[in-house]
């Protein structure tokens, strides 16, 4: 797991940034390299943590 992936919390707003169509999305829950987010356009997906990029969204 990346490092910028080990930090993220639930309440966390992030994007894919492989899929900026996904929109921002909320971090529901991050245990064991699974990291769950519900995306405006895209809905709830589990992702591997090793495999995708999540850039934190700052308002």
């Amino acid at each position: 797991m990346s490092e910028m992936n080990a930090i993220l919390e639930p309440g966390m707003i992030v994007r894919l940034v492989d899929k900026p169509e996904w929109g921002d999305g909320q971090v529901q829950s991050n245990i064991g390299g699974k990291i769950t987010v519900n995306f405006r356009e895209e809905g709830k997906v589990v992702m591997n943590a090793a495999h995708v990029i999540l850039e934190i969204v700052t308002f």
